[in-house]
C-alpha cells in the first residue's frame, strides 16, 4: 500500500457525511451510542483516541451492505481513571470513533475501511481545516496503516470480514 496515494484521497465530502449519519443512527437503534448505550468495562487508552477506551466489535448493514463495525469510545481527560469514567460516562466521553468495512471497491488500498469521528453528541468532529472526519480520513489512515496484522486494526488481528 503506498501511503502517497492513500493520503491522496478525499474524505469529509456531503456523501460521506451521510453516510456517517447513517452509521450513527444505527448505532443509536442498537444502543451502541447515545445515553441507553450498552456499556463494557473501560481500559487504559492512549491519544489520538483517549486516557480510557471502550471498544465493541459487531457487524452492521447500511444500504443492504454487511460489513464490520468497530466502535471506540474515547474518555478523558489526561490522568481520568477507570472508576471516574465508570462513575460519569457522560462526563468524561470526548469522542466515538468507528470504522466500518464497506463494500470491495470502497477503498481497497485501506481494506475498505470507512472512518468516522463522532461528538457525544453525534455530530462529527473536524480535522484541524475544518473538514468532517468522515470516510478515508488521513490522519485514522496514516495510523492505522502502522499496525500489525494488515488489517489497520490496533486491538485485535481477528478476521472481522
Amino acid at each position: 500500500m503506498s501511503a502517497t496515494a492513500v493520503l491522496a484521497q478525499d474524505f469529509g465530502t456531503e456523501e460521506d457525511q451521510d453516510y456517517a449519519a447513517q452509521l450513527w443512527q444505527l448505532m443509536l437503534d442498537r444502543d451502541l451510542a447515545g445515553d441507553d448505550a450498552v456499556q463494557a468495562f473501560p481500559y487504559p487508552g492512549t491519544d489520538p483516541h483517549g486516557m480510557m477506551l471502550e471498544t465493541f466489535y459487531t457487524r452492521a448493514t447500511v444500504d443492504d451492505h454487511s460489513g464490520a463495525l468497530v466502535i471506540k469510545r474515547n474518555y478523558g481527560p489526561q490522568g481520568v481513571t477507570v472508576d471516574q469514567v465508570i462513575g460519569d460516562r457522560e462526563q468524561h466521553l470526548g469522542a466515538v470513533t468507528i470504522m466500518f468495512r464497506r463494500g470491495d471497491g470502497y477503498a481497497p488500498e485501506t481494506n475498505d475501511w470507512f472512518w468516522a469521528k463522532y461528538l457525544p453528541d453525534g455530530s462529527l468532529d473536524e480535522a484541524p481545516d475544518g473538514t468532517p472526519l468522515a470516510g478515508r480520513a488521513k490522519g485514522c489512515i496514516s495510523c492505522h496503516s502502522t499496525a500489525d496484522g494488515g488489517d489497520l486494526l490496533f486491538t485485535t488481528n481477528a478476521d472481522l470480514n
